[in-house]
């Protein structure tokens, strides 16, 4: 598919349906990293007041998190293909806030366990229906900088996450902080009356649900038509969801007792990677329609190894180390732009959800080992190997996994497969 100078102006170009839509979507990305981001900024803090006992009980808590997620996600796809996409949003938005609420009220690490681990369906299930939203409704000229531009309300999320974070922080006793910390995440729910009256169903989805005919059930992915598909998938979506988490979950933690930065230095320096992921969102969002989705993977995948081992190995001067965070965020959040627009189009109409739900939320099972690991790893040696072994060995799997599929860019949605 050729680009042409229309192309640059692909925002303007959208209907007021299809921009409706990419803010309700963007704003449901960046409500969820804020939840999610939450925590790993108050591990520290957790740690410190000896509400959490270890790395390796803050990494369950992450893993356990992470692996509900898996499930919500699945299920969430699963449902938004019977019930409908922009209903299902809402339920996860309204899901994860108001556990991220019920984790300030937890009197022990079990309660905050349980809480975070029931937060975690909501979370998964957002990303699941919010992507098939998106890219459902926008059209396919736009389709993969639409929905890898959304994902940059990722990097906004978790910057209003830090802002909250330093202000709770200096305003409250840490004892205290936390708890008011987590009872902000309930602000998103607000969002769940605006999808409600401005983002409709998508219309393939509308044509599709009025057919007579029963829906397939949705083990229907790993028919022999589509099991090669999903298996590669799923194995993609392990890769970037392992590399991330094995990254961000204890990014606060490496910083905090790897560099000895303080509240000030630790917040400067995550601000600069949210720069760097913010950017980053937005030109793998281009790449990706651009390139292609499945180069664009490759190339940021490869880059997101090359940065991440020297930052987290090195023991860098701190100039260096400070400006190495901004391309450190770059790479390791500008691949997830390309995902979404690719795994919409693996799968027919019918199974779309339940394959991009299963997808994605497998690798995020899979990958939701990875922060326990780190801290078990990082508790016997250090947290920056710890970190870099397990991001790296992710981000190569993602590389390979993204060779095997095939490219799709610009695929029309109809109900075949792409």
């Amino acid at each position: 598919m050729q680009m042409t100078a229309t192309d640059g102006r692909w925002y303007g170009s959208m209907s007021a349906r299809e921009r409706r839509t990419f803010w309700s979507c963007f704003g449901g990305w960046a409500t969820d990293a804020m939840d999610v981001q939450i925590y790993s900024l108050l591990i520290p803090v957790l740690l410190s007041v000896g509400f959490l006992a270890s790395n390796a009980q803050a990494g369950l808590i992450g893993t356990v998190t992470l692996l509900c997620s898996a499930v919500g996600g699945w299920a969430a796809g699963v449902l938004a293909d019977r019930y409908g996409r922009a209903l299902m949003l809402q339920v996860a938005v309204a899901w994860f806030s108001v556990f991220t609420l019920l984790c300030g009220v937890a009197q022990d690490f079990t309660q905050l366990l349980v809480f975070r681990g029931l937060m975690g369906f909501g979370f998964g299930g957002e990303w699941a229906v919010g992507a098939i939203l998106m890219g459902e409704t926008v059209r396919a000229r736009y389709r993969g900088r639409a929905v890898g531009t959304v994902q940059s309300g990722w990097a906004v999320g978790w910057a209003v996450a830090v802002g909250l974070f330093v202000l709770t922080q200096s305003l409250f006793p840490p004892e205290t902080a936390w708890r008011v910390l987590f009872a902000l995440g309930v602000l998103p729910a607000l969002g769940v009356f605006w999808i409600r009256r401005h983002v409709p169903e998508p219309d393939v989805f509308v044509r599709h649900a009025d057919r007579p005919a029963g829906r397939p059930s949705f083990l229907g992915i790993f028919r022999p038509d589509l099991l090669r598909t999903t298996v590669v998938c799923a194995l993609l979506c392990t890769g970037a969801q392992g590399g991330y988490y094995s990254l961000t979950t204890f990014l606060p933690q490496f910083l905090h007792s790897a560099r000895g930065l303080n509240l000030l230095g630790l917040g400067g320096t995550l601000l600069l990677v949210i720069v760097g992921a913010f950017a980053g969102y937005l030109f793998g969002a281009w790449l990706t329609d651009r390139l292609g989705r499945r180069p664009a993977l490759v190339v940021c995948a490869v880059a997101a190894f090359v940065i991440v081992l020297p930052f987290t190995l090195l023991d860098l001067p701190t100039p260096v180390f400070t400006v190495l965070a901004l391309p450190l965020g770059f790479v390791s959040s500008a691949y997830f732009s390309g995902l979404g627009a690719m795994l919409t189009e693996q799968y027919p109409t019918e199974l779309r959800g339940s394959g991009q739900g299963f997808c994605y939320n497998f690798g995020r099972g899979i990958g939701a080992l990875f922060p326990l690991l780190v801290g078990i790893m990082a508790d016997a040696i250090s947290i920056g190997v710890a970190i870099a072994v397990f991001a790296g060995i992710a981000y190569l799997v993602m590389a390979f996994c993204a060779l095997l599929l095939p490219e799709t860019r610009g695929a029309e949605l109809t109900d075949a497969a792409a």
